[in-house]
């Protein structure tokens, strides 16, 4: 008679990832230091992993700090990657040297957001894509990329906004595809329900293109970095990004210039 093993909250979890990721038993098995036939045991529910094993799998999925946390609850093991609060004294030094980064920006835009846009700290600059929004898109907790694209806030005055919208929403859909959620899913959803139809023309080189805001001073052409605290190792830190808007061309620099002279 065959016993038939039903699989473990970790075995689903485990095959789920791997499946999302596109990764084969065998490349996940050599990248985890592993062999295939154990990790064909393990997406079975036939064996039990070790805590490092477990930590080395997610590691080799590429799942966040949060991600890896529940895929260590789903194997029986407590979470190893805390998750503080900004306005904690532990966080005090990170919180400060964020505040100097934006600062060090400075004529320029900049902002560090939590997932899906929410906005944790802003420096002075950042008043040039909030002029003339809808003040309810104002109001805490300020969602950056709903300012952006809301036809009550920034969009009004994007003059490339089918082009640009697009590229903030694909970027978005990326996420999406390597960590799924409904209420993501949703979001882009309702963004996408702001922005006209982008019909690409010949030249059409992709939605990564630069934002083209309309001001008094005249139109500014604006390109964006994005940088990641890659080597934190607490989830709330892990999680936030800063975006800095850079001048694409030399009017727009000297225009960002102006208006810091005045502030």
């Amino acid at each position: 008679m065959t016993t038939v093993v039903e699989p473990t909250g970790f075995a689903r979890q485990l095959k789920h990832w791997r499946s999302l990721r596109r990764v084969s038993q065998l490349d996940l098995a050599i990248s985890a230091d592993t062999s295939q036939r154990y990790l064909s045991f393990l997406e079975q529910g036939r064996s039990r992993p070790g805590r490092t094993m477990v930590v080395r799998l997610a590691e080799s999925l590429g799942l966040s700090l949060r991600e890896r946390n529940g895929l260590l609850l789903s194997a029986g093991y407590a979470p190893v990657f805390p998750e503080s609060q900004l306005d904690t004294p532990e966080l005090a030094p990170v919180k400060f040297a964020l505040e100097r980064i934006l600062d060090g920006h400075m004529p320029y835009p900049a902002v560090v957001v939590r997932p899906y846009g929410i906005l944790v700290a802003a420096n002075a600059a950042f008043d040039l894509l909030t002029e003339d929004a809808a003040l309810e898109l104002l109001a805490p907790p300020v969602n950056v990329l709903r300012l952006a694209l809301h036809p009550e806030g920034l969009a009004r005055r994007v003059v490339n906004l089918p082009e640009w919208g697009r590229h903030v929403t694909e970027s978005l859909r990326g996420r999406a595809l390597r960590s799924p959620d409904p209420d993501l899913d949703a979001f882009i959803a309702e963004l996408e329900s702001y922005l006209p139809q982008a019909v690409p023309g010949p030249d059409h080189l992709g939605f990564a293109v630069p934002l083209r805001l309309r001001s008094p001073e005249g139109e500014l052409r604006l390109i964006t970095t994005i940088t990641s605290f890659a080597t934190a190792v607490d989830i709330t830190l892990s999680e936030l990004h800063l975006e800095a808007f850079l001048p694409g061309d030399e009017h727009t620099a000297e225009i960002l210039r102006r208006r810091a002279e005045r502030r």
